[in-house]
């Protein structure tokens, strides 16, 4: 009996990825700096002090930060067991069904929000989680069948379709292109038939595609024709103001900006300043390489995240690591495009950067999942460590 307890083995853990630890912080904390300077403007405007946004924000940050440290020191593989993968899915679906029924709008048209009296959240957010965490679990424990149509391919499209759906009927356009992209992403890593993964996009898109234009034709669904006029004519359109006036602020920058603080569309011009559209804030007052530093950290992120991923002990950890990596830098990417009019404005929020508290946390949770996956882990007996100790004591 002793000597089983003797033998009993133990996981030990190294150090965190600290390249990776600092480039979070050093987002969040230009995030908050951007984020007083972009919103006090409106603040005063809703006669609330004009550090309101700024201070909500840093209280969520910090919030989030010791969430991502709390994160980092629990073994990522409590969110490998089925209940915990397939409990976040349902869950998330289950919110995003509540949504369309008691949901929100915050005055843009589109019920994304359920109001928890002292703040708000986005149902879509845990999608995100969710997606991300099935996803890896599933592609884990069925390694050897992702190559087959059935396992490979089909149950993730289903799963991705009802996400997708219960998504566009908010509407969420950006979200719902971000989480396909995610789930596809991670199908591709973990193995599916690129055949079979080029016949579901084609399909999946066709579907979007179509419902879209079913919508527009009928007239039943202006949100999209909203959305793609102002993209297709900026300067032409009546309902393009919000796209006229960022892609002002972006040129108004310059190469080294106005100064910090000096933006002039932040004064009510440019709408949602603080939010979706922080970054033409951040071209208008650091200018072209304030701008181009911003999106390099996002690619240090991206590339230390993966250099996490590949280098993760096992294909779960590599998955997790993955995906969420994957979701700040497609995230970053079409929220940069959304305001630069790459794309058309479909409303996604810029990671780290935009007001948000619920959003800031989740984003630092799953942070915190990835340095968790970094740390080195190594099984040790109990024995072997008391033998240790007293080598030490006698050399001492």
């Amino acid at each position: 009996m002793k000597q089983a307890k003797l033998e009993k083995e133990k996981i030990r853990f190294t150090g965190v990825n600290m390249t990776f630890a600092i480039v979070v912080l050093f987002l969040l904390g230009i995030g908050i700096v951007m984020m007083f300077s972009a919103s006090y403007a409106i603040a005063i405007n809703e006669e609330k002090p004009g550090y309101f946004y700024a201070l909500r924000q840093a209280i969520f940050g910090g919030i989030g930060l010791a969430a991502m440290v709390g994160v980092s020191f629990v073994d990522y593989h409590i969110f490998q067991k089925q209940w915990v993968a397939l409990g976040a899915y349902l869950g998330s679906v289950f919110l995003l069904i509540l949504v369309l029924f008691v949901g929100t709008d915050l005055g843009t048209g589109c019920k994304r929000w359920l109001n928890l009296g002292f703040t708000t959240f986005q149902p879509s957010e845990l999608a995100k989680f969710a997606v991300v965490i099935l996803f890896s679990y599933l592609i884990d424990t069925s390694f050897d069948k992702m190559k087959t149509f059935k396992f490979g391919t089909v149950r993730f499209m289903i799963l991705l379709g009802v996400i997708a759906a219960l998504l566009m009927l908010q509407p969420h356009l950006s979200c719902t292109i971000l989480i396909a992209a995610m789930g596809f992403l991670l199908m591709f890593i973990g193995g599916t038939n690129w055949r079979h993964l080029l016949l579901a996009g084609l399909a999946g898109g066709g579907v979007v595609a179509g419902w879209v234009a079913l919508k527009v034709i009928s007239g039943k669904q202006t949100y999209f024709m909203n959305r793609l006029e102002p993209w297709f004519h900026p300067f032409e359109s009546e309902d393009a103001y919000q796209t006229q006036q960022s892609l002002i602020a972006i040129g108004s920058g310059g190469a080294f900006g106005l100064g910090l603080g000096e933006s002039r569309q932040k004064y009510l011009y440019l709408p949602e300043s603080e939010n979706d559209f922080v970054f033409s804030i951040i071209c208008e007052e650091l200018g072209f390489f304030g701008a181009v530093m911003v999106i390099l950290l996002f690619v240090l992120l991206v590339a230390q995240g993966f250099h996490i991923a590949t280098h993760s002990k096992d294909r779960f950890g590599m998955l997790v690591a993955s995906g969420f990596t994957m979701q700040i830098g497609l995230q970053a990417f079409i929220n940069i495009a959304v305001v630069s009019n790459l794309f058309p404005n479909t409303g996604i929020s810029l990671p780290f950067f935009s007001y948000g508290g619920t959003a800031l946390v989740m984003q630092l949770v799953e942070m915190g999942i990835v340095l968790n996956i970094s740390r080195g882990r190594y099984v040790v007996s109990q024995e072997t460590a008391v033998r240790k100790q007293s080598a030490g004591r006698k050399a001492a």
